[in-house]
C-alpha cells in the first residue's frame, strides 16, 4: 500500500466525518485521541464504528483509526468498539518501542478472529517519536516487528512536550531544532531499513499552502512518501507534491533505457551528467512509486 495524504478527522464530528469521505485524501485517520474530549470518548467510538460500517467500499480511500495510547485504559475500549467496522488500519500514538506495535498486533489478531476478519488484514501506522524513550529505541524495530506495520511517521509537537521543550523550532531560521531533526532522520532511516512507508509530519499552518508544498517537496527529496494532514485543504497539495511529475517520469525512463540498452556499463552519460548505479536505482524507484500511485486512482 502507498498513500500520499493521511487526513486526521475528529471521530466525534458527524459533519467532518461526512466531509472527509468527499476529500481527495488517500487515507482518513478517524481520531479517538487528541481531537476528542474525554467526556466525548464513548460517543466518538460509536460514531467511528458507524462510519466504518457505512463506508465498506475502500477502493478509493482507506480508513484508519487513531486509538488512545496502549498504556491507557481507553486503548482496548477503542479497539473493541471499532473493529466490528473492519478498519483498514490502526494509528498507534505515543509509541515507546517496537514492543508496543507488537502488542497491538496481538490484540488485532484476537479481535479479527472475534469479528471473522482475515488474519493480518488490519495494518498499523506507528507515530514513532512522540515520547522521549522513542528516540532511544529505534533499534528495536530492526530486531523483529509485526508485518502489520505498514507505515511510520514522526511527531514534533508531543515530542517537544515530552522533552520539556518550549518550542521545537530554531528561532534563528524557523527550522526544526536538533532533537526533532534527529527524530525525523531516525524515523526515515528505520522505515526504509524495515521496508515500510515513511510518512512526513504535519504542517501546522494550514493556511500556508506555499509552505506546505515546499515542506512536502523537501520531505520527498529526503525519502519520505506522503504526509499527514490536519486540514482538508492540505490533501490536494500533498497528493500533487508526492506524485511524480510527467517531466520526472520522462527523465527516469531515459535513465532506465540508457542502462538497459547496454547492461554491461556501470556508468552512462546523459545531458552532460555522468550517471551510475545509484541513479539507476533512483529512476526505477520513481517509476515504481508512480505505478503504485496510479493504482490508487
Amino acid at each position: 500500500m502507498i498513500a500520499r495524504s493521511w487526513l486526521f478527522v475528529p471521530g466525534d464530528s458527524e459533519r467532518k466525518l461526512a466531509k472527509g469521505s468527499d476529500n481527495p485524501a488517500d487515507v482518513l485517520i478517524l481520531d479517538l485521541e487528541d481531537s476528542v474530549a474525554h467526556e466525548r470518548q464513548a460517543v466518538a467510538r460509536e460514531m467511528v464504528r458507524a462510519h466504518l460500517k457505512a463506508h465498506a467500499d475502500r477502493t478509493r480511500q482507506q480508513l484508519y483509526v487513531r486509538i488512545n495510547p496502549l498504556d491507557t485504559d481507553a486503548a482496548l475500549l477503542d479497539l473493541a468498539a471499532v473493529m466490528p467496522g473492519a478498519p483498514d488500519g490502526i494509528c498507534l500514538p505515543k509509541v515507546k518501542s517496537a514492543a508496543e506495535v507488537n502488542t497491538l498486533a496481538n490484540y488485532l489478531c484476537a479481535l479479527e478472529a472475534r469479528e471473522g476478519l482475515p488474519q493480518g488484514a488490519t495494518r498499523i501506522l506507528c507515530v514513532a517519536t512522540e515520547t522521549a524513550a522513542s528516540l532511544l529505541t529505534f533499534h528495536t524495530y530492526l530486531d523483529g516487528v509485526s508485518p502489520r506495520l505498514a507505515a511510520m511517521t514522526w511527531g514534533g509537537e508531543d515530542l517537544a512536550a515530552a522533552l520539556g521543550a518550549s518550542d521545537n523550532r530554531n528561532p534563528a531560521n524557523g527550522e526544526y531544532d536538533h532533537p526533532f531533526l534527529m527524530a525525523k532522520s531516525l524515523c526515515l532511516a528505520t522505515a526504509r531499513a524495515i521496508d515500510v512507508q515513511p510518512v512526513g509530519v504535519v504542517h501546522l499552518n494550514f493556511r500556508d499552502h506555499a509552505g506546505l508544498e515546499a515542506d512536502c517537496l523537501r520531505d520527498r527529496r529526503a525519502g519520505f512518501i506522503g504526509k499527514v494532514a490536519i486540514h482538508p485543504d492540505q490533501c490536494e497539495i500533498i497528493n500533487r507534491a508526492f506524485t511524480p511529475s510527467p517531466e520526472e517520469m520522462v527523465h527516469a525512463r531515459r535513465v532506465v533505457d540508457l542502462f538497459e540498452k547496454d547492461p554491461g556499463l556501470g556508468t552512462v552519460g546523459l545531458d552532460g551528467v555522468m550517471l551510475d548505479m545509484p541513479h539507476l536505482k533512483q529512476a526505477r524507484n520513481l517509476l515504481a512509486l508512480a505505478e503504485k500511485i496510479h493504482a490508487l486512482r
